[in-house]
Order: C-alpha cells, then structure tokens, then sequence
C-alpha cells in the first residue's frame, strides 16, 4: 500500500511538472511535426546554404543563431561562410579590417553602420567569426540605393556611377511581381497609399537580388554559408533564395522561419511549411528592443 502511494505521488508530480512546463521555444518541422535541436542540425550540416530567417527583436531567435552557429562550425565538415541582411555591402571594407585586427572593435563600431541592437544580438556572431577566422560577408544593400528605387523605380539605379553600382546585384534587377512576397506587398500598397506604394517591393526586391549576389560571390562548393536576415527574406523559399535560384538551381538551401504563437504546443495552419524549420517562440517572450 505504501509502495502504491509513493508510486501513486511521484507520477503526479511528473503530471503536474509536465502540466505546469513552459518551453521558450518549440523547433517544427515544416508540416508541423516537432523536431528536436540535434535532428535539425544534422540536416542543416548537409546543406549549401543555411537561411536562418528570424524576428530581429526576438531574443531565442538570437540565441539560437549563436548556438547554431558554434555546432555548425564544431560539427560540420564544411569551412563556414557568414553573412548577414543587418551589414550593408559598403562597409565590408570596415568588416575586413577589424575581422583581421588591422581596425579596432571601437574603430570599428564607431565608423560602421550599426543597427540598434548590434551590441546584444549580432556582435556576439562578429566576434566569433574573428575569434575563429571565418569570413563574414555584409551581403545588403547600402539603404540609400533601396531609397532611391523606392522613390523612383529600378531606373534611377542607371544613373548612379560605376563604383556605386558594385554594391548591388548587376542590372538589370530580376524581378517578378508575381512572387509571393512581392505581391503581399503590392497588396499593401493598395490599401496604404499614403505610406506605400509600387516601387516599395521593387526595393525589397534589389534587397534580395543583392543578398544573393554577395552570397553567391562568396560561396564555394567546400562552403556552408549560413546567412542571417528577417524571416520576411527567405519564408516560402521566397526572396533571397528565389533570386539564387534564378542563377543556382542545383545548390542545396535549408531554410529557418521564426515565428510567434500563444501556445507552442502545435504550429499553426498559416506557419506550417514557410520553411524547413520553424522555430515557434510564445507571444510574451521577452524582446531585444
């Protein structure tokens, strides 16, 4: 009886710890099935490319990318590659030279165009590819020539001189408006006139063109590059990855989404297959900024 009673209590507290469990984070596969953080790893060793795609503000999204990257560069044969939507391709230079101790980190800093939450959320990487010799490659493009398309279309980028133009995508720009999040996008410029309008997925879209341009620029077949930018660019292998599959068909991408949910306990209808894995975060989680 006492046997039974002590049996009895311990599986009620594993009940009630169980019941009681709030997990940070839950990793899907992209038809919803769970998948655990060893499993995703070892598909994503095999990959050519790795597109973590994540919320910028979201700090598991953050963490997980640090500790992805560490495991890669323990565990896979291949020599990493990083890059980053958050580094515009002029200032690649100012990257070089602090990733091989010729500028100071507050050289550094100081003179390169840093987005707010560089110091908790991307330095970490930074400096793990300088502590490590791995290239890190600014892959965006400078905001001034998004600006100029946004304002004026693909056409006002022909005006710009030759040196300006070797930090985008060569023109012509690919673009299709038919893609997905391109036509999301127009779309919104229909019922925000007054904040949008057709030029702004044009932008986006010299965005991806040139991500994909330096990525495939720096890639190499002994190379896992793994890429770093907002879940928006490489959901439903849409953005980036669409424009390097107009040059690189054979190249094998893994695609990760970061998403928000009330409940992580099943992934959602609308989160199920926008990428490989979907990391799904709860609502209330803590933000970077």
């Amino acid at each position: 009886m006492k046997k039974n009673l002590i049996i009895i209590t311990i599986l009620s507290i594993m009940c009630f710890s169980f019941i009681n469990d709030k997990p940070a984070y839950r990793i899907f596969s992209e038809n919803g099935e769970v998948v655990d953080y060893t499993k995703m790893l070892e598909k994503l060793k095999s990959a050519d490319i790795v597109f973590f795609g994540e919320l910028h503000n979201n700090s598991i999204a953050h963490w997980l990318q640090f500790e992805l990257t560490k495991d890669l560069f323990k565990n896979s044969e291949k020599q990493l590659v990083l890059g980053a939507e958050m580094f515009e391709a002029d200032n690649q230079l100012l990257l070089d030279e602090y990733l091989n101790n010729l500028i100071s980190e507050k050289k550094f800093e100081s003179e390169v165009r840093l987005w707010p939450n560089y110091e908790t959320d991307y330095k970490p990487l930074v400096k793990f590819a300088k502590d490590n010799n791995i290239f890190f490659i600014a892959t965006n493009v400078p905001r001034r020539y998004a600006s100029i398309v946004n304002k004026g279309g693909f056409e006002e980028l022909e005006k710009l001189s030759d040196e300006a133009k070797k930090y985008f995508a060569p023109l012509p720009i690919m673009y299709d408006k038919e893609v997905g999040c391109y036509k999301k996008m127009l779309a919104m410029s229909g019922k925000m006139k007054a904040h949008i309008n057709e030029n702004f997925p044009k932008a986006q879209a010299l965005k991806d063109a040139t991500m994909a341009y330096f990525i495939l620029k720096n890639y190499k077949h002994e190379n896992l590059f793994i890429h770093y930018n907002g879940s928006y660019h490489s959901d439903n292998h849409e953005g980036i990855v669409w424009h390097i599959k107009q040059k690189e068909k054979d190249l094998k991408i893994l695609t990760i989404s970061t998403v928000l949910q009330e409940s992580v306990d099943t992934l959602s209808e609308e989160n199920k297959n926008i990428a490989d894995f979907i990391i799904c975060v709860p609502e209330t989680m803590t933000r970077t900024y």
